[in-house]
């Protein structure tokens, strides 16, 4: 079996880079030299066999990721299969199971028979829960891994970058390490005085990931937490190494994409999306957020989602959604739902400042169905048609609106049939074509 980076270098073009051209509307041919570059990754693991292809890079549509996963003190498989199918309802494009307790094979395992679309993990979780974060080993590493790779995970974050030596550099900081899978690490390495055993044993991951063609996922564990923080010496640090490790994953036929910042003003995102680019040869940058600014705390999926915006514009390629309780607490389904349209709607708004192909012409047909008062086609054109089903319902039942004599439904609650718009311009347009035919 080979992957597809050798596959495309090869010069050969796979059933999941024709399925993948074809969604995108660009050559199959296009897809597969972008893919041999390394610029674009199809995480597809060879045991997910349910799975939709998806590929990810700067060229390509903005894509979105949903985490999932349930924690040593709340949720269980039911709450998270729940979470899957609102994310695969609502429009994510990879999910990620970030369970941290209870029986983490068996709800992955759920989660992979009932998932399309790519399945992403930490392992770094599961060896904790396993054996303590005091207990780490190069044997329980790769034993992990294979065991995930093995299961069908297309593609897992490892903190591979984040060096023994940076430890101290980001602990200056105001937040000092906030990443989950950052943090274990180092405080394992500062506590043993070892190098980080994923980037030490690295080369012994790839031989696992070439296997299964699982797609590492180079994550950023000293992403910074808070906008004091951002674009420091730390950040840069770990960006610089997981520049090298790129080139160590593409020499030995892996797929790679890189973790980009969590929290960043937004006068530094373009930069930020610029140096990534350079440092790791373009390789499809993956980012959190990110957030724009600290103080919103229960709003933060849209304080993200800004960010997410400029991020994919600036050529960032997926988006890692964020939910109203990020910083605060696990999210529900409901939570799940309003973090995957806020990115939507991010993802989709990049989509067509970057003029990809026909990125716009689901707004031009909504259009289209506004200008005649199509309030079902509207509906089926949203992001979340049942949020705007439920809204227009709310809408009436508030203002008690009864179909109007004169004027149907062609009007809203805000301006009411006297006061509509949209009904006096299409009344004016009308009347002005019936004047330019009178006069010929």
């Amino acid at each position: 079996m080979t992957t597809q980076l050798l596959a495309a270098k090869a010069g050969k073009v796979t059933p999941a880079m024709e399925e993948v051209a074809k969604k995108e509307r660009f050559s199959a041919d296009f897809i597969r030299e972008e893919v041999a570059s390394g610029r674009i990754v199809i995480p597809a693991n060879i045991h997910h066999k349910n799975l939709r292809f998806t590929g990810i890079g700067r060229s390509l549509s903005v894509k979105i990721n949903a985490n999932i996963g349930n924690s040593a003190m709340s949720s269980c498989p039911r709450e998270e299969i729940l979470k899957l199918k609102n994310v695969i309802k609502y429009g994510a494009d990879t999910v990620m199971d970030l369970s941290t307790g209870g029986d983490i094979p068996a709800i992955r395992s759920a989660i992979i028979d009932k998932s399309p679309i790519p399945l992403g993990t930490v392992p770094v979780y599961e060896m904790v829960a396993r054996k303590g974060a005091a207990n780490l080993s190069r044997e329980l590493m790769l034993q992990v891994i294979e065991e995930q790779a093995e299961q069908g995970v297309d593609y897992m974050t490892i903190h591979a970058g984040l060096l023994h030596k940076y430890v101290p550099i980001a602990l200056k900081r105001k937040l000092g390490i906030v990443s989950r899978g950052g943090s274990l690490l180092a405080a394992w390495m500062q506590e043993k005085n070892r190098e980080n055993l994923f980037y030490e044993y690295f080369d012994e991951i790839l031989e696992i990931c070439l296997k299964y063609d699982v797609t590492l996922s180079l994550g950023d564990g000293l992403r910074p937490g808070c906008l004091a923080d951002a674009s420091d010496e730390a950040q840069f640090a770990e960006l610089d190494t997981l520049g090298e490790l790129v080139d160590r994953c593409r020499k030995a036929g892996v797929q790679a994409m890189v973790e980009g910042p969590g929290h960043i003003p937004v006068d530094q995102i373009e930069m930020n999306m610029k140096r990534e680019q350079e440092v790791c040869k373009d390789a499809p940058f993956y980012i959190l957020g990110p957030v724009v600014t600290d103080c919103a705390p229960g709003y933060d999926h849209l304080t993200a989602a800004m960010g997410g915006l400029l991020g994919a514009y600036h050529g960032a390629a997926m988006l890692c959604y964020v939910t109203p309780k990020e910083h605060i607490g696990l999210p529900n389904a409901e939570d799940v739902r309003n973090g995957i349209i806020a990115f939507k709607i991010a993802a989709h708004a990049a989509d067509i400042g970057k003029k990809l192909p026909g990125s716009r012409e689901r707004d031009d047909a909504i259009s289209d169905a506004r200008s005649i008062f199509d309030w079902e086609k509207q509906f089926e054109l949203a992001l979340d048609p049942d949020r705007a089903r439920e809204l227009r319902a709310q809408a009436l039942k508030e203002t008690n609106a009864p179909v109007n004599p004169l004027h149907g439904t062609e009007y809203c609650t805000m301006c009411g049939p006297d006061f509509c718009s949209v009904r006096l311009s299409a009344r004016l347009k009308k009347s002005l074509k019936s004047d330019k035919d009178k006069d010929k």
